[in-house]
């Protein structure tokens, strides 16, 4: 092989993402999410496949910081803008870049995560990530169902604020909730911008994004962000609308309830579509009729851990767990052995061992249990964790369980 692994020069950056568009189709970008991606590119976080001629293999990384069960945020490398030009694939392309991604990861030392969303699920478990958080999608018909609101609703009150003018007041909210779900990324200076890019190329038909407030005592107590798209309904054509949901956090039961109500009373509408919800989304418990909400569940994050000791003491274990792993990890061979996990609620410690393993299972197993999200014992029903010693997979299971589903709030 001829072709060159290398980080790309920042001056290439345009050829560069090209390549990765080529790779995805070939479908431009809006130039304004195509400029936020410049802005948020780690030029010394990315790598290009270089055959002399061109670019044709790209990946980068952001430096985040994920929420884990106990509250702590961890940094993590988020794989980004992995791509192939369709005349290289099936040529190593993919391996080589990531293992120098996570080669370097490693090297860093900052990092003991590394987590990704796939576009196609098969590719990343070989590189041993396992699915660790999945998203609730679901259509609720505003006419036909009604809503059981709980005490203290009526004492929040709503406002509507242009999208970006919210930001700060709406950044605030969501930097409240990232300790109390697993999953959430902690957003650095930039990111705030996800949450208002909106390019009219990109809306089919649909209204510019709204920013509704929840307050009270006049401090912003939660928010959503929706837009609303018409259409027509019954044999007269009468028109109406669809309200798509994009984003919601609220701090407390009754604000969340009271911006669903909102949601839910638009004039015209007639109900409200989500792609991206935790799968404990309090509304599901809030709706007269489930059934006729059209709910799926489908993988979202991706994790594995890069460092396993430093991942496995870097989270909390309500119940308490003192165990024996013995980890496989053929693509980072360095996690490989055995590993004493001990913690509970307080802390945790996880160092090499010679003690005889309790479970047996691979990094990728790891991986989806890390955030509470994916139950050990359900794997090893699947036959992906061997036990050792009787009743340690039952006990080990429930102490990596969260009391809130993980759950990643937007792409990256």
């Amino acid at each position: 092989m001829t072709s060159e692994l290398r980080v790309p020069d920042p001056a290439d950056w345009n050829e560069w993402y090209a390549t990765l568009e080529t790779a995805f189709g070939g479908i431009t970008e809006a130039p304004e999410e195509r400029a936020l991606w410049r802005e948020l590119t780690e030029p010394e976080r990315s790598l290009g496949v270089w055959d002399g001629k061109q670019y044709t293999g790209t990946l980068s990384a952001f430096s985040f910081g994920v929420s884990v069960p106990g509250g702590a945020v961890v940094p993590a490398a988020a794989l980004t803008m992995v791509g192939v030009l369709p005349t290289h694939r099936r040529q190593g392309l993919l391996t080589r870049m990531m293992r120098r991604h996570l080669e370097d990861v490693r090297a860093a030392g900052r990092e003991p995560l590394a987590v990704l969303t796939a576009s196609e699920p098969a590719i990343y478990g070989r590189f041993g990530y396992g699915v660790a958080t999945w998203r609730l999608l679901a259509e609720i018909p505003g006419r036909v169902v009604t809503l059981d609101l709980p005490p203290g609703t009526e004492g929040v009150t709503l406002r509507l604020v242009p999208s970006e003018e919210a930001l700060p007041l709406t950044e605030a909210v969501y930097a409240r909730q990232v300790a109390r779900r697993p999953g959430m990324p902690a957003r650095a200076p930039g990111w705030e911008k996800t949450e208002t890019l909106d390019p009219e190329s990109e809306r089919d038909g649909g209204s510019a994004r709204h920013c509704v407030l929840a307050e009270r005592d006049g401090e912003a107590v939660g928010y959503a962000r929706y837009s609303v798209r018409e259409h027509t309904e019954g044999p007269g054509g009468t028109a109406a609308f669809r309200v798509s949901l994009f984003s919601l956090e609220a701090d407390d039961h009754a604000a969340y309830a009271a911006l669903w109500r909102y949601l839910l009373s638009i004039d015209l509408s007639t109900g409200v579509t989500m792609r991206r919800r935790p799968v404990d989304d309090p509304w599901q418990y809030l709706v007269s009729d489930i059934r006729v909400c059209r709910v799926q569940v489908r993988d979202d994050l991706y994790l594995r851990p890069v460092d396993v000791g430093a991942a496995l003491a870097a989270r909390r274990y309500p119940g308490g767990v003192d165990t024996v792993l013995e980890v496989a990890d053929p693509f980072c061979p360095w996690n490989e052995g055995r590993w004493r996990l001990s913690g509970d609620a307080s802390g945790a410690r996880c160092e090499r061992t010679a003690d005889a393993a309790e479970l047996r299972l691979s990094v990728r197993e790891l991986g989806s249990a890390y955030l509470g999200g994916v139950g050990l014992a359900a794997l090893g029903r699947a036959g992906r964790v061997t036990e050792l010693r009787p009743g340690a997979l039952d006990a080990v299971s429930a102490a990596f369980t969260a009391p809130v589903a993980p759950w990643l709030p937007h792409g990256f």
